[in-house]
């Protein structure tokens, strides 16, 4: 046995020599490509790496500026659930999280890297996770996050496109519907003509670097050689690497082929190194952006007895819609539809169907009766999205003895006369601005005694044909008003024209059923400073429908007003809500007039239900995400209904 170990013992001393004699350098090499192994990234990211390339990728200022351009280019968001795919050390990881990002999560091959990563948030105390893992498959479920960064020219080291394809197809799975990919790559159009075949620099005052580049046999990736020195203990390292040179085009190619659309290029990054010396791969970057446009995968599960089964009901985005610009669903449609199914997937205990086409749905909700807890009638559209037949929804769920939220098919005729609201307002003694009805067979319009007046349809909701022009200051601009109505928009119904209030534009949120179970969220005002002076101060047509418009840039902002405006706006809108019989959520809009007092202008029950709608701001102000804010919406149905949880 003591032999034995002695002859092990001995034969690691001769591997030791072994290894001490090899010689670490390679000396002159004609082919560089010759020598980069299949899997060179599987051992270059670590020490060595940080000290050679640390001026860029080891540098807080570099790493702010990126994420500043980053997160404006994307439109981060503190709630969005972000990867950052190959991520190394977790800079820009770490970055976000410092900045209140609490969903942040770093996937990287390197183990140094991650660890080193790992420990920095330790550190710090920071929420990001890390994991290490193969970006050709990652171990995420599918609809995952909203982001996906790829930084820092961390794509195109696999020796085949097959496998860069891989990578972005498994990002394409993880990403939501409607989720963005950002990636930072070098300019390979650029680098493929500009590369420096030799340089060397130091990396401190020990440490320097030789670096010999090479383009492959095929011209499509650059070759690179890095042989580190010590000034006293000579070559620590000889080590060779490839990365793929994309050229905007083949960018744009591999993208489409991974499924990807709007596909956006950004310009180009240069990092700001304090060592202004040879950047390599660095030195000129493409960002460029893309967005998944997919279903939601389905999950394969029966409706379940111990969870609440929800049918969805929708506008159906395969008929026209005359509100729209367009006429038809469009890309913003279709986001806000996958928002609204990213925020209830994640509600727990609940099953929820999906229905939006208009020519089967009766007999889809015939074929579900029974099965089904309730409806959540999100068809604000109307039945085949006409505005006039928003109340048909609900009455064909009344016929059908279906339980649903919102509003009820009488509410929402009263609702959707103005003129009616206005009626029952005065009953209430609540305040509203003077108007004239003008019915369609009116020939001579009696003109008001005050103006400025502003003009618009009696009928109607999303700001149906309420433009810049409709805010009037005499009798013939008031003409021409009524006309454009009926010409423009082809509108032939009856019209008010209103007293314009020059004051504060406030919208009010009420989410329950009063007057026990309700919440009343903060007051909404419209900021009208971005406004150039000589356009009216209105949140109408062009606000909500055309982005080339002045008024595409509101802002909603959390109103300041005296206790006792507030005290008015919201017992009066309580009392609206129960007289006009609203359900589970409404909004109600005013205005104040010239010397600061409150005035309805509308009610609008099952209001825009939309993640960026008004009540969704309202919501948020209230401390309330828009998944909690929907949560609100169904429980307040469910308590109407006793309906158990």
């Amino acid at each position: 046995m003591p032999e034995k170990s002695n002859n092990i013992t001995n034969s690691k001393k001769q591997n030791i020599r072994n290894n001490v004699n090899k010689p670490i350098c390679l000396g002159p090499i004609a082919d560089l490509e010759e020598y980069v192994k299949k899997d060179w990234w599987k051992k270059i990211f670590n020490a060595y790496y940080l000290k050679t390339d640390g001026d860029v990728v080891d540098d807080d200022l570099i790493t702010s500026h990126e994420i500043n351009l980053f997160s404006e280019i994307v439109q981060l968001r503190p709630e969005s659930h972000i990867l950052d795919l190959c991520c190394g050390q977790g800079r820009h990881s770490i970055e976000l999280s410092k900045r209140g990002f609490e969903r942040v999560e770093g996937l990287d091959r390197s183990h140094y890297l991650i660890q080193k990563a790992r420990a920095t948030i330790k550190k710090n105390g920071l929420l990001c996770k890390f994991r290490e893992g193969d970006a050709r498959k990652l171990p995420y479920p599918s609809d995952n996050f909203d982001n996906v960064l790829i930084l820092g020219n961390s794509f195109g080291y696999f020796e085949t496109i097959n496998d860069d394809l891989r990578v972005l197809k498994e990002t394409f799975r993880t990403l939501k519907p409607w989720g963005k990919i950002l990636i930072d790559i070098t300019d390979g159009g650029f680098l493929r003509n500009n590369f420096l075949p030799r340089s060397w620099e130091w990396i401190d005052k020990d440490f320097f670097v030789c670096r010999e580049r090479s383009l492959s046999l095929d011209k499509q990736r650059l070759i690179s050689r890095e042989v580190i020195t010590h000034v006293n203990k000579g070559v620590l390292v000889d080590q060779f690497y490839a990365e793929r040179l994309y050229s905007v085009e083949e960018i744009t190619e591999i993208l489409e082929k991974a499924g990807f659309s709007d596909i956006v290029f950004h310009g180009n990054l240069s990092p700001n190194s304090q060592k202004d010396q040879d950047l390599g791969m660095m030195e000129r970057r493409i960002i460029v952006t893309a967005v998944v446009k997919k279903e939601w995968t389905q999950k394969t599960k029966r409706l379940k007895a111990i969870n609440k089964n929800i049918i969805v009901l929708l506008g159906d985005p395969h008929k026209p819609d005359l509100l729209k610009p367009s006429t038809i669903f469009d890309d913003d449609d279709f986001y806000t539809i996958a928002q609204l199914k990213a925020a209830l997937q994640e509600l727990e205990g609940y099953n929820f169907i999906y229905i939006d086409n208009h020519d089967t749905l009766i007999q889809e909700l015939t074929k579900l009766k029974g099965k089904i807890d309730y409806i959540f009638n999100l068809c604000d559209e109307g039945y085949y999205n006409d505005p006039r037949k928003e109340l048909h929804i609900p009455a064909i769920l009344d016929i059908l003895k279906y339980q649903y939220t919102g509003s009820g098919p009488q509410c929402l005729a009263f609702c959707y006369d103005k003129s009616l609201v206005r009626g029952v307002a005065k009953e209430l003694e609540v305040p509203v601005p003077e108007a004239i009805f003008v019915k369609p067979e009116d020939k001579i319009i009696d003109l008001p005694l005050y103006f400025p007046a502003i003009v618009k349809p009696n009928f109607g909701d999303s700001s149906f044909a309420i433009t810049q022009n409709n805010v009037v200051f005499n009798g013939e601009q008031l003409l021409n008003a009524v006309r454009d109505i009926r010409e423009r928009f082809g509108y032939n119904n009856s019209i008010l024209i209103e007293q314009y209030l020059s004051g504060k534009d406030l919208t009010l949120g009420i989410i329950g059923n009063p007057p026990y179970n309700y919440i009343v969220l903060p007051i909404l005002e419209e900021d009208y400073s971005v406004l150039p002076p000589e356009l009216p101060k209105i949140c109408g047509y062009e606000a909500k429908w055309l982005p080339e418009s002045p008024y595409w840039n509101l802002k909603s902002i959390q109103a300041e007003l005296d206790p006792e405006t507030v005290q008015i706006i919201e017992s009066c809108s309580l009392k609206l809500f129960e007289r006009l019989e609203c359900k589970d959520y409404a909004r109600f809009d005013w205005r104040l007039d010239s010397e600061g007092n409150p005035k309805l202008l509308e009610v609008n029950p099952n209001p825009g239900w939309c993640w960026d709608g008004h009540l969704a701001k309202m919501a948020k102000h209230a401390g309330l995400s828009y998944k909690e804010m929907l949560q609100n919406i169904l429980e307040s149905a469910e308590k109407r209904y006793g309906i158990e949880k």
